[in-house]
């Protein structure tokens, strides 16, 4: 069974409903999830499956309770060349750094050899009162692109 982390990074909670809805959804198509709230990196696998899920604080900021876990990935350097992962962000495109926070994290993870799977999914919360409608369709596809990867 193939298994995913979700890791949030939450303000309002919006972001950790989209991800509790989708490990619900993964769950169904018989993968195993386990969703964390603002994980230290001694806490996550340093090689599977990593889904982001993000909402931007402020002028483009991270969340405070995923603020730690991005400083310890700049200071400690990690080789998380064994991560594939998926990022999913949440914002307003009503302030120049829509969905800020999800590109800061997919560049960090990038710099350290993670490799995204599929295209990053922004969620303007100005179109979507519910952020996991738009996450709902997403995941169809990136759970697909998960599948073939493990084969």
């Amino acid at each position: 069974m193939t298994k995913v982390t979700l890791i949030t990074g939450s303000t309002m909670g919006s972001a950790e409903y989209v991800a509790e809805h989708i490990a619900e959804i993964l769950e169904k198509t018989g993968f195993d999830t386990e969703v964390t709230y603002g994980p230290s990196l001694k806490d996550l696998p340093t090689k599977g499956i990593w889904l982001i899920v993000c909402s931007t604080h402020g002028a483009g900021e991270l969340p405070e309770n995923i603020q730690p876990l991005a400083k310890e990935i700049s200071e400690e350097k990690p080789d998380l060349s064994q991560i594939n992962y998926g990022a999913i962000g949440i914002g307003s495109r009503e302030y120049d750094t829509f969905c800020g926070a999800i590109h800061t994290l997919d560049q960090l993870l990038k710099d350290h050899h993670a490799k995204r799977v599929g295209e990053l999914l922004e969620i303007d919360i100005q179109e979507y009162d519910v952020p996991e409608e738009p996450a709902e369709i997403w995941i169809e596809k990136w759970k697909d692109n998960i599948t073939v990867l493990n084969k």
